[in-house]
């Protein structure tokens, strides 16, 4: 079946969760180029500061998780820096993209998992992030409450993901991006005609971060806070495991 614009799955549902599979299988060889190229290489920015939120400075020895894990450059960016001797399980469902993460961290072990059924024990990582991937979850309450079950009470999460900026023109010039060049670009380099058509769908189709927090709440995680960054471009979310 060809999928269409019109046809994105963006309900939720196993449609959707085979649909976002398949891309990622597709673009994965080109996945990190794509990345740099389209973000103009502030995705490098954002990872790094999405890490300095994370407090793996109180816990540097610990087992941390990253969710939706792709090609495990957040992953790195935790294992790579600089008095981390943890350990960081990067999971993910589609195993080309953790292929792609081969190499980038000597402290990163890749997991074929998927985010909504994680095969670990309750309250078993001391922290976990996911970056740009909550948006591609079949259903985005389970895999919250997933990833607040395998953290230790107290153990904080770090969400990094697009928004959708409000000010003009900052909001109209970023929509025309994401609507028209993005996909152009996209399609060019990863040879997906359908692939690059789901990022602007995705991100225009998900919650902004108010409702975000509130559903990071409901959850099981408190002391929630979010930033935005580059004029709300992305959004950086934080929140405990609640203690009860």
């Amino acid at each position: 079946m060809t999928t269409t614009k019109t046809e994105l799955p963006l309900t939720g549902g196993d449609p959707k969760r085979a649909y976002v599979r398949k891309i990622f299988k597709s673009i994965a060889p080109s996945y990190d180029l794509l990345n740099h190229v389209l973000s103009l290489n502030a995705d490098r920015r954002w990872r790094r500061a999405a890490i300095d939120r994370l407090g793996w400075e109180g816990l540097p020895g610990g087992r941390y998780l990253d969710l939706c894990a792709g090609t495990l450059d957040l992953a790195a960016e935790l294992g790579n820096r600089p008095g981390f001797t943890g350990t960081v399980v990067g999971a993910d469902f589609v195993p080309a993209m953790l292929a792609g993460g081969e190499g980038k961290s000597a402290r990163v072990l890749p997991a074929a998992a998927d985010a909504l059924r994680l095969p670990f024990p309750d309250a078993s990582f001391d922290g976990a992030s996911v970056g740009f991937g909550v948006r591609n979850l079949m259903d985005l309450d389970t895999g919250l409450r997933e990833a607040a079950r395998v953290l230790k009470p107290g153990a904080r999460l770090v969400v990094l993901e697009f928004s959708t900026p409000q000010r003009q023109p900052l909001r109209g010039l970023y929509l025309a991006y994401l609507k028209r060049v993005l996909p152009l670009i996209g399609r060019l380099v990863s040879k997906d005609r359908s692939a690059y058509d789901w990022l602007p769908a995705s991100v225009l189709g998900f919650p902004d971060p108010p409702v975000l927090a509130e559903r990071l709440e409901e959850a099981g995680f408190t002391d929630v806070e979010w930033v935005t960054l580059w004029g709300g471009i992305v959004a950086l979310h934080t929140g405990s495991r609640s203690l009860g």
